[in-house]
C-alpha cells in the first residue's frame, strides 16, 4: 500500500501540533516517576557529579560502586571513618557500602495529602509550601526559562526543604493534584507546576515566633569553630554547626573574597523564602527557594537554610552563614523582627532586629 505524501502545509500543521503538545499541561508530559528507597532516613547525592561508595568507611580504599547526581539511598547509620585531607570524617552506611557524609543531603520521603483549594492566610489566597520528598520534578508554566539555573538543567527539580509559594491548584484527568509554584522574592519570573503531594503546606503556626517577649537577644557566629550560638542575655539557648564563607575559590585558590565579614550587624530583613543569585562564571550561584533567610550585612550576607551540601562545620559559602534547615527555622522564628505569614517578608530600619556578632579567634 502506497502512503500519501504530505504537502509542506500539512507537514507544518503536524509539526505545530507536536510542538503544541509539548506545551500542554505537565500531566500530559510527565517524566517517569522514581521509586525512592523504603527507609525512614535517606540521603541524596547533592553534588553535581559522581561520588564513590567504599567497602568500609575509608576513602583510601577502592570504590565498590558509584552514585550519580540526585541518586537517593538509605541512610542506615553514620559512623566515623577516615578521609585524608578532610575536616569531616563522617561516613554514611547505605547498605552496600559507605559514602562520605558531606556529599549526601539528609532527606526523608514524606508525601502529603494535597490541598484542593487555596487557603487564605493574609491578603490573598495562597500558601508557603516546603518540599518533603527527596526531590520533585517541576514543569515550567511560562517558557522560555529566565533563571540561569533553569537554563543549565534539562530536568529541573526542587529538593527536600526548599520553600516555594503556591498560588494555584489543578486536578488532572487521573485525579492527581498539581500546585502552581512560584517565588515571591528575588524571582526571575519563572513559574512552574509540580505534583502537590511533594509539598507540605506551611501554616502561620509553623513560623510563629519563639520567645517574642525576650528583648535581649543576640546571635554569635564563630568563623573559627564554624558555629552559631543564640543568647538571651547571658544564657545560651541554642547552638549548632554552620558553614560560613569559603576560604578557597572554585579553582582551589585561597581567597578572602567570600569571607563572612567579622563584626556586629543587626538583622535588617527576613524572608520565609527567596531566590538567591550572585558571583561570577566559575564561582557564581543561582538558587531558588532558599528558606528562612535573615539578612544582616549589605544586600546579600545572610543566615539561611541550605540544601546543597551537608558539610557543616567547614567553610563552604559565598559569605553567608549556611544552616541545616531545622536550625535555620529555629533561628528564624526566635530572632527579631517577627515576620508575618503574608507577605512572608519584613524589612526594618535602624536599630534593626537581633544583633549578629561574627567573631574570629
Amino acid at each position: 500500500m502506497t502512503r500519501p505524501r504530505l504537502s509542506r502545509r500539512d507537514f507544518l500543521k503536524l509539526s505545530l501540533t507536536a510542538a503544541g503538545a509539548w506545551l500542554l499541561a505537565p500531566w500530559q508530559r510527565l517524566r517517569p516517576q522514581v521509586a525512592f528507597p523504603q527507609a525512614e532516613y535517606l540521603g541524596r547525592n547533592a553534588t553535581h557529579g559522581r561520588i564513590e561508595v567504599y567497602p568500609r568507611p575509608d576513602a583510601t580504599t577502592s570504590p565498590v560502586d558509584y552514585l550519580f547526581e540526585d541518586a537517593v539511598v538509605p541512610w542506615l547509620r553514620e559512623v566515623v571513618g577516615y578521609h585524608p585531607y578532610r575536616i569531616s570524617q563522617r561516613f554514611v552506611d547505605i547498605g552496600r557500602g559507605y559514602v562520605w557524609a558531606p556529599y549526601l543531603q539528609p532527606v526523608r520521603n514524606m508525601p502529603n495529602q494535597p490541598l484542593t483549594e487555596l487557603p487564605t492566610y493574609g491578603s490573598q489566597p495562597g500558601f508557603w509550601a516546603e518540599v518533603t520528598v527527596p526531590y520533585v520534578d517541576i514543569y515550567q508554566d511560562n517558557p522560555p526559562p529566565r533563571s540561569p539555573w533553569l537554563k543549565d538543567t534539562a530536568y529541573p527539580r526542587l529538593y527536600y526543604s526548599q520553600i516555594m509559594w503556591v498560588d494555584g491548584i489543578k486536578t488532572d484527568d487521573q485525579g492527581r493534584v498539581w500546585y502552581h509554584v512560584t517565588e515571591r522574592y528575588g524571582s526571575y519570573g519563572d513559574t512552574f507546576w509540580a505534583l502537590g503531594e511533594a509539598f507540605r503546606p506551611l501554616t502561620p503556626d509553623d513560623i510563629a515566633p519563639i520567645s517574642p517577649e525576650v528583648e535581649d537577644k543576640r546571635i554569635v557566629v564563630d568563623v573559627t569553630y564554624q558555629t552559631v550560638a543564640c543568647y538571651e542575655g547571658k544564657t545560651e539557648v541554642y547552638f549548632c554547626r554552620v558553614s560560613t564563607g569559603a576560604k578557597y575559590d572554585a579553582f582551589g585558590n585561597p581567597t578572602d573574597e567570600w569571607a563572612t565579614p567579622v563584626g556586629a550587624s543587626p538583622i535588617w530583613r527576613k524572608l520565609v523564602s527567596v531566590h538567591m543569585s550572585g558571583g561570577t562564571t566559575g564561582g557564581g550561584y543561582d538558587l531558588p527557594g532558599i528558606g528562612w533567610t535573615m539578612l544582616f550585612v549589605g544586600e546579600g550576607i545572610a543566615l539561611h537554610s541550605t540544601f546543597w551540601h551537608n558539610n557543616f562545620g567547614v567553610p563552604m559559602s559565598h559569605g553567608c552563614v549556611n544552616l541545616r534547615p531545622e536550625d535555620a527555622l529555629w533561628v528564624f522564628r526566635w530572632s527579631q523582627p517577627v515576620v508575618a505569614y503574608d507577605p512572608g517578608d519584613k524589612t526594618v530600619g535602624m536599630p534593626g532586629g537581633t544583633m549578629v556578632e561574627v567573631i574570629e579567634a
